[in-house]
C-alpha cells in the first residue's frame, strides 16, 4: 500500500512539473524548432517505469492546457506513452544511456508530423526534421540530465 501511494504522489508530482516547465518555456516549446526542455522528463521512465502514462497525461494536458485542442492532445498522450515505454525497453536491451534518450529525440519527430502536416498543411518532411532539430537538443540535455536525477532518486527510494 505504502508503494502505491508513494508512486501516485510521485506521478503527480511529476505532471506538476511537467507542466509548470512546459508554461515556463513555451516560448521556445511550439516554435518552428520545438526544443521541449521537458521532454527530457521522460527520462525518468528508465529509473521509474511506471510514470509512462503519467508523462503522457503530462504531456497532454500540457498542451490542452497551453493552447492546444484535445484532438492534439490525445495525440501528444500517445507519443508520450510510446516514447517512454521505448525507453523502458531499451533499458533491458542496452544499458548505454547515450542509446537510451534516442527515443526522446526520434520518436515525437517521427509521430508528431503525422497529425501536425494534417492540421498545419506543412510537409510532414520539413516538420519532421524540425522537430528532430529541437528533439535532439532536448534529448542530449535534458533528458541525459533526468536520467541521471532519476538514477539517484531510484537510490533514495530503496533506503
Amino acid at each position: 500500500m505504502r508503494t502505491q501511494t508513494y508512486k501516485l504522489t510521485f506521478s503527480g508530482l511529476v505532471i506538476a512539473l511537467y507542466i509548470v516547465i512546459m508554461y515556463f518555456t513555451q516560448a521556445i516549446a511550439f516554435g518552428q524548432y520545438q526544443v521541449r526542455l521537458v521532454t527530457g522528463l521522460y527520462g525518468l521512465s528508465y529509473s521509474f517505469p511506471f510514470l509512462c502514462i503519467p508523462l503522457g497525461l503530462a504531456n497532454m494536458l500540457s498542451n490542452c492546457i497551453l493552447g492546444g485542442d484535445i484532438i492534439n492532445g490525445c495525440f501528444v498522450f500517445l507519443a508520450g506513452v510510446i516514447t517512454t515505454k521505448s525507453i523502458c525497453l531499451l533499458k533491458k536491451v542496452t544499458k548505454q544511456k547515450s542509446v537510451l534518450v534516442l527515443p526522446i529525440a526520434i520518436i515525437p519527430s517521427l509521430l508528431i508530423p503525422i497529425w501536425l502536416s494534417y492540421t498545419l498543411n506543412v510537409s510532414y518532411y520539413i516538420l519532421f526534421f524540425s522537430l528532430l532539430f529541437g528533439q535532439t537538443i532536448t534529448a542530449y540535455t535534458s533528458g541525459v540530465i533526468v536520467m541521471k536525477i532519476g538514477e539517484l532518486l531510484k537510490c533514495k527510494w530503496s533506503e
